[in-house]
């Protein structure tokens, strides 16, 4: 029985980390196999790819080797865990995915939707059954980020950059209407998982 590929998205400071960890603690009470991981990232090759992307001194890298670095690492972490996860069955569980490659490198790095689909076009077979985009004003992220220590290249954009990254989103939303779910994130945390656990619930028929 093929398993259930369930992703999240949304820019920086919209919450993810905290409701992944809380939907994994539902999905482990019901006893429902899954897997959690994350983009880029998730295993070793595409960790360290992770790594060069992230790093702050990489200042000088440039839109177009970033997109492709995003690529690599999603066509690594596929083959070695998402597909082996979802053909055993599992509930795989990610924290990003092709959305974001579109929503950031895409537009917001002005390379061209159809650019990014084009180096990912490997990921198209693979796309989620469900993506919850956390949608966060681009104001309040920015407001909750200054507030954390800034610790990677993306941590250091500004308030355009950012911006540019929930327009790209809102233009995913209507690229994927039938398979994206927006939940509003600028509520109380816990509503926000509430919601979020009950969407992927429902998905799985639980």
């Amino acid at each position: 029985m093929k398993g259930l590929f369930i992703t999240f998205e949304g820019g920086e400071c919209s919450g993810k980390t905290t409701i992944i960890q809380e939907l994994c603690k539902v999905l482990e009470e019901k006893k429902i196999p899954y897997i959690s991981t994350r983009e880029p990232g998730g295993i070793d090759i595409a960790e360290q790819i992770r790594g060069i992307i992230l790093d702050i001194k990489n200042t000088a890298m440039v839109e177009e080797t970033e997109a492709l670095l995003y690529a690599a690492s999603r066509m690594q972490h596929l083959k070695e865990r998402v597909i082996p996860a979802l053909e055993a069955g599992k509930v795989v569980i990610c924290d990003r995915f092709l959305d974001s490659s579109l929503a950031y490198q895409g537009y917001a790095r002005e390379l061209g939707m159809e650019s990014i689909l084009k180096i990912n076009h490997f990921a198209l077979n693979h796309l989620p059954d469900l993506t919850l985009f956390i949608d966060v004003h681009p104001e309040v992220a920015l407001q909750r980020l200054s507030t954390r220590n800034k610790t990677d290249r993306l941590d250091l954009e500004d308030l355009k950059f950012h911006q540019a990254v929930y327009e790209g989103y809102e233009a995913v939303c209507k690229m994927y209407p039938e398979r994206i779910h927006r939940v509003d994130g600028n509520r109380k945390l816990d509503l926000i998982c509430k919601d979020c656990i009950s969407l992927v619930l429902r998905k799985i028929g639980r």
